[in-house]
């Protein structure tokens, strides 16, 4: 095996893909030395993202103090490569930030529109922002509002919205944010489906994770429903309904609405900045991974996504994941050669997490065995 590429999804709680990848380029180059090993750890948008694309592309880190979800001071970074800034809006509207101090019907995405700011007047062109790991549901409304996006209520005054005042805005002016983003493009990296309101929307499905209860979910979702209505009035289009606008507290939306910008599969979005195809031309073989493979990752997680690619070129790829479950048979069809799990015993995941790096090594330790035979 003369090259082969490592490009897993993290295992949630217990292996980032920085590490699967660390771990599994010592395995491979113990029992295969002159095999080439290229690592492109991923994320999904949530926190992390930024960390993935320093080591994937050696883009640099560039640090920006902005607002915090509840209007604090806080650090955070980006990465750059080329004319292109990858964003996190994890770093400056997560969920982690919060700690006991959740609720979605104040916070504020303004600090993810600082970052972005930062990055285009920096002489960015191109910006790849990741939705994921949120504690608001404001729509994007603090974000776009630090990009200059102006919101009006009915007595004719601006505001910046939070989820408990969205249903306040009556009208909205982009003329600001267009010409700061005049030339660029707005990529959101989204891999979720649902809407913008409703049963399967923003608030209802994430906002208790959030911090709320039966009566704010109501209410956000009432606001959404709201803000939803003036959307469609100034753009004549039915945004809510476009799969991925509810995500990260209806974000998605509001990237399409206000920026101008689109959803796009976090995984795909991922594949091209990294150039995977041409990658794949001298491979021989592909791992990948995420912490479990079942039937919903066949709705284009990273394992999916990167089978889908891989066998357009007829390279096999090696799943080596933290639990399989329902559904994960459909993986072959979509280019998944073999699937392994790294658990060696029927442990509660609250055990087997302590015990992930060292049965992850074990695991691709035989798998690469094989390989040498």
């Amino acid at each position: 095996m003369k090259q082969c590429i490592l490009i897993p999804d993290s295992f949630k709680g217990s292996l980032s893909a920085v590490e699967f990848c660390h771990l599994g380029e010592q395995v491979i180059k113990e029992h295969l030395p002159a095999c080439r090993v290229l690592t492109i750890p991923v994320a999904d948008g949530g926190e992390g993202t930024v960390d993935c694309f320093v080591h994937a592309l050696q883009a640099q880190r560039v640090c920006v103090e902005v607002t915090g979800p509840w209007g604090e001071r806080v650090t955070v970074d980006y990465a750059v490569h080329g004319d292109t800034a990858f964003v996190e809006m994890a770093q400056a509207a997560g969920l982690p930030m919060v700690g006991e101090r959740k609720d979605p019907s104040r916070t504020t995405t303004y600090g993810v529109g600082e970052i972005i700011a930062h990055a285009v007047k920096s002489g960015c062109r191109h910006i790849v922002l990741g939705l994921g790991g949120s504690c608001t549901n404001d729509a994007g409304t603090g974000c776009a509002a630090a990009l200059g996006v102006r919101f009006f209520n009915a007595a004719g005054e601006t505001f910046v919205p939070t989820g408990d005042t969205m249903g306040e805005i009556v009208s909205y002016d982009t003329t600001a944010a267009e010409r700061l983003l005049a030339d660029c493009t707005l990529t959101a990296m989204c891999d979720i489906d649902n809407p913008m309101y409703g049963p399967q929307g923003a608030a209802a499905i994430f906002g208790p994770q959030k911090g709320a209860d039966t009566a704010m979910v109501a209410q956000l979702d009432v606001n959404l429903q709201q803000l939803a209505l003036v959307m469609e009035r100034q753009t004549g289009r039915n945004i809510a309904a476009i799969p991925g606008a509810g995500a990260a507290g209806a974000f998605g939306a509001g990237v399409v609405a206000f920026l101008g910008g689109g959803l796009r599969s976090g995984i795909e979005t991922v594949l091209d900045c990294v150039r995977f195809n041409e990658l794949l031309a001298d491979t021989d073989l592909v791992f990948t991974g995420e912490g479990q493979l079942d039937g919903q990752s066949l709705r284009g997680k990273v394992v999916i996504g990167v089978a889908r690619r891989a066998k357009q070129q007829n390279v096999p790829v090696v799943a080596v994941v933290g639990a399989i479950d329902n559904g994960a048979e459909g993986a072959y069809a979509e280019g998944v050669t073999s699937v392994f799990s790294i658990n060696r015993r029927a442990e509660d995941f609250s055990v087997s997490r302590h015990k992930t790096k060292a049965n992850f090594t074990a695991t691709m330790d035989s798998i690469v065995r094989l390989l040498v035979r």
